[in-house]
C-alpha cells in the first residue's frame, strides 16, 4: 500500500524535500537495500560481530540472514568488498605478527653449501618403521648434482650409505666402513635413541628436520574438494584415540556447536566410517573396501571447520591433524603448539588457546559461519598466494626427507665417515 505525506500548507518547498529524502533513506535501511556499517570484532560478541584474539582481526559484516551454503559465491563476495590486493597489504603490513619467525623451520641446502658434499651418490635402507609410506621409495635428482636411493629394499641397497630407523633402535656401534645410523622419532616427546649419527625429528633444532605437511602420507585418497559447505553442522572432527583430556575439551565446545563426530570418539553419526554414508562421491573404488584415510579430504571438505587437537600441545608439535584440514578446504580449530603460526599460512587457522574461553570461541566460529566475506577471508591465502612460513613447512615435509637426508649423509661421507 503507498504511503501519503500529509503535510501543512506552511511547509515550503525546501522542508518538503529534506523531509521526503529523509524518508525514502529510513525506508531503504528497513526494507535491507542500504546495508549497516560493518561491526568491527573488537565489539561485543552478538549475531552479527565476535572477537578472534588470534591477531587476525577481520570485521564480521552484517550479512548474516541467509547463512551460506556456496563457497564460491562467498570468494566472490569478499573479492568485491575486500580483494587480495587489500589482504596483501595487511599482511605485509604485520597483521600475521608471528608469519616472520623462521626459527622454528630449518633451511634447506644452497648452492653454496654443496661444496661441503662428499659424495655424489648416496642410498639410504630404510629398515623400521611404522607409517612411512611405501611411495617415497625412489631414486632422487637433488640439489648440487646428488642423486639419492631411498628404498626399504636391501636387494636394491645392497651396500647401503645409510640406515633409517624409526621403530627400532640402531645397532650400538658402528664401525668405519659400515653405514651411518639414523634415527627418527617424530612423535610429540621426540628423545634420541643414543646411538644414531643422524637424528631425525619434527624440530628445527634437530640434525634433520621432517614436519608433517607433506602430502606423501597416502596417494590413493581421494582429494575432491566440495564447494558446497554443511549448514546443519559446521564442524567435523574425527577421533577414535579417546585421550581423556582431549575428549573432555573436544565435548565442551562441540557441545556448543552442530557438529558431526564421525570417530570412535564422542561419535554422533550412527558409528565410525559413516562419512560414505553421508558423502558417497567421496568413495574411491566401489569395488575396492576403504580405509577410513581414502575419503578424509573429501569428507573434510563439506565443512566449514575442522577441530583438530593435538595429544601434546608443545612448540613445533603440528601434525598431521592440522594439514590435513588446510588441505581439504576447511578452516582448522586448532588447540596445541603454541608457535603453530610459524608453520602456517597468515590468516588460515583459529587459534582456540587465544580465546579468554570456549564460550567465546564457540560464540566467534557461529558468528563466522553465518558470513561469507569473514569466512571466505580465512581461504584467501589460497587464493591471493600468500604462503607466509608454510611454503617453507612444505620445503622441510616428508616429502623432501630422502633429499635432505642424503645430503647430510654425504657431508657426513656415508661409509667412509668416522665412527
Amino acid at each position: 500500500m503507498p504511503v501519503l505525506l500529509l503535510l501543512p500548507k506552511h511547509i515550503n518547498t525546501i522542508s518538503f524535500t529534506i523531509m521526503l529524502a529523509f524518508f525514502t533513506f529510513f525506508l531503504l535501511f528497513l526494507s535491507g537495500f542500504l546495508p549497516f556499517p560493518a561491526l568491527s570484532l573488537h565489539q561485543p560478541i552478538s549475531a552479527t560481530t565476535a572477537t578472534n584474539n588470534n591477531n587476525n582481526n577481520v570485521p564480521l559484516t552484517s550479512d548474516t540472514n541467509e547463512p551460506f551454503t556456496d563457497l564460491l559465491a562467498a570468494f566472490r563476495k569478499w573479492d568485491s568488498q575486500v580483494g587480495c590486493a587489500r589482504f596483501k597489504d595487511k599482511q605485509s603490513n604485520g597483521v600475521s605478527l608471528n608469519q616472520s619467525k623462521v626459527a622454528s623451520l630449518q633451511k634447506g641446502i644452497t648452492d653454496s653449501a654443496c661444496g661441503g658434499l662428499r659424495l655424489n651418490h648416496v642410498s639410504v635402507l630404510v629398515k623400521g618403521w611404522t607409517w612411512i609410506p611405501d611411495n617415497l621409495d625412489n631414486l632422487y635428482s637433488c640439489s648440487c648434482g646428488l642423486s639419492c636411493l631411498w628404498t626399504k629394499s636391501p636387494v636394491l641397497a645392497d651396500k647401503p650409505d645409510a640406515l633409517l630407523f624409526e621403530t627400532t633402535t640402531p645397532p650400538i656401534q658402528r664401525r668405519m666402513g659400515e653405514p651411518l645410523r639414523v634415527y627418527m622419532d617424530l612423535e610429540a616427546g621426540r628423545k634420541r635413541s643414543g646411538r644414531e649419527d643422524i637424528y631425525i625429528s619434527y624440530h628445527a633444532d634437530d640434525d634433520v628436520q621432517s614436519t608433517y605437511a607433506g602430502a606423501l602420507f597416502h596417494n590413493g585418497r581421494n582429494y575432491h574438494i566440495s564447494n558446497n559447505k554443511n549448514n546443519e553442522a559446521l564442524v567435523y572432527w574425527s577421533s577414535s584415540r579417546c585421550l581423556s583430556e582431549r575428549n573432555e575439551l573436544a565435548e565442551k565446545l562441540l557441545g556448543m556447536l552442530p557438529h558431526h563426530s564421525f570417530g570412535k570418539c564422542l561419535n554422533n553419526v550412527g558409528g565410525p566410517d559413516m562419512a560414505l554414508s553421508f558423502y558417497p562421491e567421496c568413495a574411491n573404488d566401489a569395488n575396492a573396501t576403504p580405509k577410513w584415510w581414502d575419503h578424509l579430504h573429501c569428507a573434510m571438505s563439506h565443512y566449514k571447520f575442522v577441530l583438530a587437537i593435538e595429544n601434546t600441545w608443545i612448540d613445533s608439535y603440528v601434525t598431521e591433524k592440522l594439514f590435513y584440514a588446510l588441505d581439504s578446504g576447511a578452516v582448522p580449530i586448532y588447540f596445541g603448539a603454541p608457535n603453530v603460526m610459524d608453520f602456517v599460512p597468515p590468516h588460515s587457522i583459529i587459534d582456540g588457546r587465544k580465546f579468554s574461553s570456549l564460550k567465546e570461541l564457540a560464540s566467534y566460529v557461529t558468528a563466522l559461519a553465518n558470513d561469507p566475506v569473514a569466512y571466505a577471508e580465512y581461504h584467501a591465502w589460497r587464493r591471493c598466494g600468500v604462503l607466509g612460513n608454510y611454503s617453507k613447512t612444505r620445503a622441510v615435509s616428508l616429502d623432501t626427507l630422502p633429499c635432505r637426508l642424503c645430503e647430510a649423509v654425504s657431508r657426513k661421507g656415508g661409509r667412509d665417515a668416522k665412527s
